[in-house]
């Protein structure tokens, strides 16, 4: 398959190391540069830590050592990643969603977390569970579309979308380049990535877990309905 990461440089060559081990074609444009923000803990100590992107490890920063001892509950198998690499041990990777983090959290008994976060985040509000939403980082939009990912969309490659925020800006920035969106296929990290994108895509799949590998997966089944752009079957194989 021929692929497009706009994930953030980090994450974005991860995905793409991890594509092309698979014999898959992948270029990476990011859409958003991180940076991080100073931050202090919050005024009650929290019982768990929360967090929904491997940035958040990745850029927390020395504040992260207070509550290594904690357990760590992470949205998607990359963020889990960075949080062992960033030194956490008690490490519990939801597979769905945060809202499945947090009924997994109340099942534990824990009602007071902190959820290290980027700066632009979907707000969980319908929950008994304490959050201090604490952002860490910030992921600065760019304002075209880089000329890699353009080149890409020219090989009808599959754009993968790891985020509703992401979603949102690349169906932007598509429509000010005058792109048609009936000419290209997504594949999405969820649900709320694809409601995100919008309609009137050439075809949307949606990953059936929150990890690169069903994506990967998703973006098969967009291949499988249109060999055309795809070229050959074997190519299209993943895992």
């Amino acid at each position: 398959m021929n692929l497009l990461v706009l994930r953030p440089a980090i994450g974005g060559e991860a995905t793409a190391e991890r594509a092309r081990a698979r014999g898959h074609v992948c270029t990476v444009a990011p859409l958003f540069q991180y940076r991080p923000l100073p931050w202090a803990p919050p005024s009650v100590p929290p019982q768990a830590i929360l967090m929904t992107s491997a940035a958040a490890a990745r850029l927390g920063g020395d504040g992260l050592a207070f509550y290594r001892n904690l357990p760590l509950y992470a949205v998607g198998l990359a963020t889990a990643t960075a949080a062992k690499a960033a030194g956490f041990e008690d490490v519990t990777t939801g597979r769905s969603d945060v809202r499945a983090v947090l009924d997994n959290l109340a099942h534990q008994g824990i009602d007071n977390v902190l959820h290290l976060a980027g700066r632009d985040r979907i707000e969980v509000t319908d929950t008994p569970i304490r959050i201090d939403r604490i952002p860490v980082y910030a992921a600065n939009a760019v304002d075209i579309l880089p000329e890699p990912a353009l080149s890409a969309l020219d090989q009808n490659a599959i754009v993968l979308l790891h985020s509703p925020r992401a979603a949102r800006l690349f169906a932007a920035l598509l429509d000010d380049a005058g792109r048609n969106r009936q000419d290209l296929r997504i594949a999405c990290f969820s649900t709320a990535v694809a409601d995100a994108a919008g309609t009137g895509w050439a075809g949307v799949a949606i990953a059936m877990q929150p990890t690169d590998d069903a994506l990967f997966a998703a973006a098969a089944m967009l291949c499988d309905q249109d060999m055309t752009k795809c070229g050959s079957r074997d190519d299209d194989r993943v895992g």
